[in-house]
């Protein structure tokens, strides 16, 4: 007996059997473009044996114009399907399914070369497309049908053709994008042409044997979007036209609000896909913010859908589903939804990965083997650095024991756990406690350790963190100043705030501070915050009153030092997400400060070297969170003493709070004792 019945039961697609409904969901993980095959095979291979029953790959370019970026991969030449044969073949062997996306990337190509349905350029892109004539259009529809051909003698098992999320085919959908009064503009009939042509042509070139999806934008969230009742139009001319599956495409790069961030709700769309069941006779794909196997049998035993799509919960864990079916939900890796090792990554051209799970697409670069050699490994701090040092050593068969000076695990963690919109790390540090649990970690809290207590061991891992930074502004010993990790603790505050300091810390504490309960444990209230409703009611799902946040609990004054825009340095796809959010709840951001002095009244501050325009910010609290520095006595005490520590995560360097740089740190440590 399965605790996930639904979510493990097969799907029939006529020509074969799906083993359960999971679908690993498209990435851009940039592997395909290092041309290292064997490392692309690898990653996909270890997810085909961790049991997922059907995978899409990243996004293949059908031609030059349509890649995302100049050189993105694509099926070109014979040798391209004899490389990615390579894959296929790996991912047969463990006796997985692999389907391959197709990908025109239209207006959206970060290319001089890109072209759209109408030469209007992208507020996300720099270039403007050039519009197609008839015979450029015919040119687009016969490469992808080509790449569709190639995909299937390279070997995969169907294609999905991309239409959602503003690309290519979906700015042909809408008048956003399609201002054409040709057959290929217009009507809805005529925009709707070129999606149901492809598919009908894709059909048509790879027989009836071969899985194809359609991935469909349900609700696009932008101005002059799609209405419900042409989703459903399309809906039916993409079924008649030859599709195998419709996967629920959500939102618009360009879309301002929030699809698949942390804060964004778990399952917050599968609602969108409900409406579409029973409208179509094709399984029908739900997805975004679906990451634990609890949720994803919910939303399928609720009728949301046929099958669930998953992508970045298999970078946090290739073996979801084989943990899910054997009982060990428990150690599965959470995806947190953070996007700093993997979209972060994608779109600064970076080979992705995943904060929790560094090996993910660097599987070969770190092997993790059994030792040859059975070491003692002590590990001092139990915060995300020493949570992960210790779990990969003893996961090769080290004896390891860690310690921590408090009464629990999770460090700086169990701080960021309580910002509203980061409820998943309470997860996070579940799943660091199961696996320690598994793994036979030897847990010491409430245990301080100094340089002589360390000598015997073969491996001494400092991961001891930071401490908050001290600013030096005079008066800032007064009774109504705080540090940030008192003030999320329970500090009393009261309803005007300065923050001192407006790294992820200071945008944190601010969230912290104006938010009362957290919309993102509340699937309503999030909507009305960023302005969503059903699409049935409004075109592409927009209030048109716009977004309807809460009121905020204080009146809050974010400064910093730096003269540049607040919030610069955030996630480079969270960033904007952060800096909207708190600016829908008044919170006022002011830059190129110096902190003169705390008096009972507020925040003195001044602008510039001259030190020019004083002003007060009255306040009735001031907060610090004007940066880290590394805690390091223990691991200067061990080498003062002769001894060689190996110093990780904060205590190595104090770059804000890095849990992607100390995780990612930790793991390729321990995977070399």
């Amino acid at each position: 007996m399965t605790d996930y019945p639904n979510l493990l039961s097969p799907l029939d697609l006529g020509h074969v059997v799906l083993p359960n409904r999971v679908l690993m969901g498209s990435m851009h993980t940039g592997l395909e473009e290092t041309k290292d095959w064997e490392r692309v095979a690898t990653f996909y291979a270890d997810r085909a044996r961790g049991g997922v029953g059907l995978m899409v790959t990243g996004g293949m370019a059908p031609n030059r114009e349509g890649g995302v970026y100049p050189g993105a991969a694509g099926l070109f030449t014979d040798q391209d399907i004899a490389n990615h044969r390579v894959v296929t073949d790996r991912v047969h062997s463990e006796g997985g399914r692999i389907a391959m996306q197709i990908l025109h990337a239209g207006r959206y190509a970060y290319s001089p070369e890109c072209v759209a349905p109408s030469a209007i350029k992208s507020p996300i892109s720099l270039f403007k497309p050039a519009e197609l004539d008839e015979e450029g259009i015919e040119k687009q529809i016969a490469d992808i049908v080509t790449a569709a051909s190639r995909a299937r003698e390279a070997g995969y098992d169907g294609v999905e053709i991309m239409g959602s999320e503003g690309y290519f085919l979906n700015q042909f959908l809408v008048t956003r994008t399609n201002k054409r009064t040709d057959r290929w503009g217009g009507t809805y009939e005529n925009r709707m042409r070129l999606p149901v042509e492809v598919v009908r042509r894709v059909r048509e070139a790879v027989g009836p044997d071969f899985i194809v999806i359609y991935r469909i934008s349900l609700i696009d969230l932008v101005p002059e979007g799609s209405s419900w009742e042409e989703v459903v139009q399309l809906a039916h001319a993409i079924e008649k036209a030859g599709a195998s599956i419709l996967n629920t495409g959500i939102g618009w790069h360009e879309a301002r609000v929030p699809t698949i961030a942390t804060s964004v709700p778990r399952r917050a769309f599968a609602w969108v896909t409900r409406k579409l069941m029973g409208e179509v006779s094709v399984p029908v794909i739900t997805s975004n913010r679906i990451n634990t196997p609890e949720v994803a049998e919910e939303v399928l035993a609720e009728g949301c859908a046929d099958m669930v799509s998953m992508a970045r919960p298999f970078l946090a864990d290739a073996d979801f589903v084989e943990k899910a079916r054997t009982g060990r939900a428990r150690q599965i890796a959470p995806c947190i939804a953070c996007n700093q090792a993997c979209l972060d990554h994608t779109f600064s051209g970076k080979i992705s990965s995943c904060l929790v799970n560094p090996r993910a697409c660097h599987e070969t670069e770190i092997p993790l083997v059994p030792a040859t050699t059975r070491k003692t490994v002590a590990v001092v701090g139990a915060g995300p650095a020493g949570m992960a040092a210790a779990i990969t050593a003893a996961e090769r068969g080290h004896g390891v024991i860690l310690y921590e000076s408090s009464d629990r695990i999770g460090g700086q963690l169990n701080l960021a756990r309580r910002i509203p919109g980061k409820e998943e790390f309470d997860g996070l540090v579940d799943w660091f406690a199961a696996r320690l649990s598994a793994e036979g970690v030897d847990i010491r809290l409430n245990t301080t350790v100094r340089s002589d207590n360390l000598r015997d061991y073969d491996e001494v891992v400092v991961a001891t963190g930071v401490t908050a930074r001290d600013p030096g502004i005079p008066g800032q010993d007064a009774p109504h100043v705080f540090g940030y990790g008192d003030v999320i603790r329970g500090a009393p505050v009261g309803d005007r705030v300065a923050i001192v300091g407006a790294g992820g810390i200071g945008f944190d504490v601010a969230e912290f501070l104006v938010t009362g309960e957290s919309p993102t444990l509340d699937l309503e209230a999030w909507m009305e915050e960023w302005g969503v409703t059903d699409p049935e009611r409004e075109r592409a799902g927009l209030m048109p009153e716009g977004p309807q946040p809460e009121a905020p609990v204080r009146k809050v004054t974010l400064l910093q030092r730096k003269s540049e825009k607040l919030g610069k340095r955030l996630g480079k796809t969270t960033g904007w997400i952060h800096r909207a959010g708190l600016r829908a709840k008044g919170v006022e951001m002011v830059g190129g400060v110096n902190y003169e002095r705390i008096v009972p009244e507020g925040l003195q501050i001044s602008f510039g070297e001259a030190r020019e325009r004083p002003t007060l910010i009255e306040a009735d609290t001031i907060v610090l969170c004007a940066g880290q520095e590394s805690a390091r006595s223990l691991a200067d005490a061990l080498l003062a003493d002769g001894l060689t520590p190996h110093v990780i995560g904060g205590a190595d360097v104090a770059a804000e709070l890095d849990a992607k740089r100390a995780i990612d740190q930790a793991v390729r440590l321990a995977a070399t004792f």
